[in-house]
C-alpha cells in the first residue's frame, strides 16, 4: 500500500507503516527528524496529493485552529491566519485519496465543517498522557484502543524512561515537540488500517 503521511517530520507514522512492508512517505516543508530522509518528501504536501496514494494520514498545523488558543481567535480571524489554516485542512479532507485520516486536537473544524469521527487519547495506546485528539476519517474504521493505561499527566510527553515538557514551555521547538505522534498510536494506525487495505485487495 502506498501511504502519504502529511505534515509529519518525526516519521513515527511513516516508520510504523514501513515496518509492516508498506511504501510510506512522510511529507513536510521542513527536514525530517526520524532518521530516514530517503522516506521523506520535503515540500508542500498539496503538490503531492495526486501522486497515487492509497491512504493519507495528515497532521495539519493546529496553531490557529486549536481551542487552546481561543483567546487569540479574534486576531487570527481578522488577519486571516485562521481562514488560511482552515482552507489547508479542507484541501486535505477533500482530496481524491480514497482513505484519509486527519488528526488534530479539539479545534474549530468541528464548528466550521463537522465533528471528528472519534476522539482518541494517548493513554488508550500505552502512553500515560492525556491529550484529546480528533480523527476525521474517510473510508476507514475508527481506531481501536490497544493498551489502556492510567491517564497520567496532561503536561508531559513520556518517551521510554524519560519525560519531556509537553505544554509547560513555549519557544522555539516546543510546538514541534507537542505535535509528534505517540508511537503507540502510530503502531495502531499501521496495524489496523494497513490490514484493512490488505483484506480489500
Amino acid at each position: 500500500m502506498k501511504v502519504l503521511v502529511a505534515c509529519e517530520e518525526s516519521q513515527e507514522v511513516c516508520k510504523a507503516f514501513r515496518k509492516l512492508g508498506h511504501e510510506a512517505y512522510s511529507c513536510d516543508i521542513i527536514d525530517c527528524s526520524g532518521g530516514h530522509p530517503e522516506w521523506h518528501i520535503k515540500d508542500d504536501v498539496l503538490k503531492h496529493l495526486d501522486d497515487g496514494w492509497d491512504l493519507m494520514i495528515a497532521h495539519p498545523p493546529c496553531t490557529h485552529l486549536s481551542i487552546s488558543g481561543a483567546a487569540w481567535f479574534e486576531d487570527k480571524r481578522k488577519d486571516g491566519r485562521q481562514a488560511k489554516a482552515l482552507e489547508f485542512f479542507m484541501k486535505l479532507a477533500f482530496s481524491e485519496i480514497n482513505k484519509i485520516c486527519i488528526e488534530n486536537p479539539v479545534c474549530v473544524v468541528s464548528t466550521f465543517w463537522r465533528k471528528p469521527n472519534q476522539y482518541i487519547q494517548p493513554f488508550q495506546f500505552g502512553h500515560e498522557v492525556t491529550k484529546k485528539t480528533g480523527l476525521w476519517l474517510k473510508g476507514l474504521n475508527e481506531l481501536k484502543s490497544t493498551c489502556v493505561v492510567s491517564p497520567g499527566e496532561r503536561m508531559f510527553y513520556l518517551s521510554g524512561k524519560s519525560s519531556q515538557l509537553w505544554h509547560a514551555k513555549t519557544g522555539k521547538g516546543c510546538s514541534v515537540l507537542r505535535s509528534k505522534t505517540f508511537p503507540g498510536i502510530a503502531q495502531a494506525m499501521a496495524e489496523q488500517w494497513g490490514c484493512i487495505q490488505k483484506r480489500s485487495e
